[in-house]
């Protein structure tokens, strides 16, 4: 069973970032997009500051936002690579499993990533996901490199939004056209 301790904070400027812009894009009425709770049961809470130190994950979560943009139905997980290499591991399997599903439902899938060495964030599509994914799965890379991202997938800041994915989940509906 996994754990969380304090390690638990890694990624929070990131979800904050979206979160953020997930209230932007609700309050402009283009989005409805929610963080999923991770259900998780406390072992050790510190006295002095009655925070949480140890707990375990009560089941293995999907993705961390889901929602709705414009009808259409939207599911991601952010995640933060300091380099230009992102490694797989970084993704579970369960996460993909559900992500293909989603889209067999006629959802859109994708990750966000924050290539926070460069301070670029990346769309990536769910179909490029699945393609790294097998290639790992086949006894290929475990792993993919910055230079293999489609240049047209990186958002770029405007308008006001900290982190402008619905541009990427744009282009995403444009190729699958």
């Amino acid at each position: 069973m996994a754990t969380w301790n304090s390690r638990g904070l890694r990624g929070s400027t990131l979800e904050e970032l979206i979160n953020r812009s997930n209230e932007q894009y609700r309050e402009k009425g283009l989005a409805l997009i929610q963080k999923v709770p991770t259900p998780i049961t406390p072992v050790r809470i510190a006295k002095d500051t009655r925070q949480i130190t140890l707990a375990y994950f009560e089941q293995k979560s999907t993705v961390d936002y889901i929602g709705a943009v414009q009808g259409i139905p939207v599911c991601f997980d952010a995640k933060e690579c300091k380099e230009t290499v992102f490694p797989l591991a970084n993704v579970h399997e369960h996460q993909v499993r559900f992500m293909r599903e989603f889209e067999q439902q006629e959802g859109i899938s994708f990750l966000l990533i924050y290539f926070s060495g460069r301070n670029e964030f990346y769309y990536l599509p769910f179909r490029d996901l699945w393609w790294f994914w097998e290639r790992a799965q086949n006894g290929g890379r475990k792993s993919f490199l910055y230079e293999e991202l489609n240049p047209s997938y990186f958002l770029t800041n405007h308008g006001g939004i900290l982190v402008p994915y619905l541009d990427g989940i744009q282009k995403d509906l444009q190729d699958r056209d």
